[in-house]
């Protein structure tokens, strides 16, 4: 990636390097090879750190990132702040700031948006539209940093050189989370997820205000097409607690479910997950176990 040169560029200060602090609980990169990201836009965000000529300190903040050397990453508007073990006892304090959407770039992007609200419902459902980035053209803005002074890194390490392999150690683990979950570089930009559902809900009540297409597809749903409200609950506290009994039971079908753990895989992988196993993976794992020994329970074997 080509940086527009609004700041003079720096030649990088020699700096020994020692070997890091082996630490137990920190957040290892998911990959153990390759790229940090398989996504086009963390590797959008992954191009803006190569645009920093980092050389050998960039293998190093992999090595970093994939054994664990990160403490803690927290993601706030325009600001990330981290926790890093270096060779020294004390962990190095990493900040990563980026520029934000201002009120009126906020104005802005909301007119488009209004216009495009698909895309807001693709990244409610965890996916970033190929065509965000045109979005954000129409507003004047940009998604991802462009210029040198849209980011800016730090780290109390005594490495002269800015970023330095603890801040890149961050970055690469922030594009593989970023790959996972593409809100969060809406949140780090300053338009989280209530500020999109708020834009959805307000373009959602002007259509039904002006009698809008709420068909599928549409944002909005008329009150004719809801669904019926549920059966209420028996009163009685027995009847709702009386077992099933057994000519009942012979009626219902009881199978394993096709998909293991799918609501957990709905909900994504734990950020910044610390375990030395995929969490996922072993959810996947125990609720096939379960479901059959369920199914062998109710089958009475």
């Amino acid at each position: 990636m080509q940086w527009e040169s609004d700041v003079p560029r720096f030649d990088p200060v020699p700096f020994e390097s020692r070997p890091p602090i082996d630490v137990r609980g920190g957040i290892r990169a998911r990959s153990r090879r390759g790229a940090f990201g398989s996504n086009w836009w963390a590797m959008r965000w992954l191009d803006v750190l190569d645009g920093f000529d980092l050389g050998g300190r960039l293998s190093r903040g992999r090595s970093y990132a994939r054994r664990g050397q990160v403490l803690s990453i927290d993601v706030e508007r325009g600001m990330v702040t981290a926790s890093v073990q270096g060779s020294r006892s004390r962990p190095y304090r990493v900040t990563i700031t980026i520029a934000t959407l201002d009120a009126e770039d906020r104005d802005r992007l909301t007119g488009s948006l209004n216009e495009n609200l698909f895309l807001i419902a693709e990244l409610m459902a965890g996916r970033m539209p190929d065509d965000i980035e045109d979005i954000f053209d129409d507003a004047g803005l940009s998604l991802f940093p462009s210029r040198r002074s849209d980011l800016e890194t730090h780290c109390t390490c005594p490495d002269m050189s800015n970023p330095c392999k603890h801040v890149a150690a961050v970055y690469l683990l922030l594009g593989e989370e970023f790959d996972r979950d593409p809100l969060l570089v809406f949140r780090l930009r300053g338009a989280d997820r209530e500020t999109l559902l708020a834009l959805v809900n307000v373009k959602a009540a002007e259509s039904q205000a002006e009698g809008g297409d709420t068909s599928p597809g549409h944002i909005g749903v008329r009150t004719s097409d809801r669904l019926s409200p549920p059966e209420p609950l028996p009163t009685d506290p027995d009847e709702f607690w009386r077992p099933t009994s057994a000519s009942e039971a012979s009626t219902i079908a009881a199978d394993v479910p096709m998909t293991s753990a799918a609501l957990p895989n709905q909900l994504g992988a734990l950020p910044f997950w610390r375990g030395e196993e995929d969490f996922i993976a072993v959810l996947e794992h125990m609720y096939s176990m379960a479901s059959q020994v369920g199914l062998e329970v109710y089958m009475g074997e």
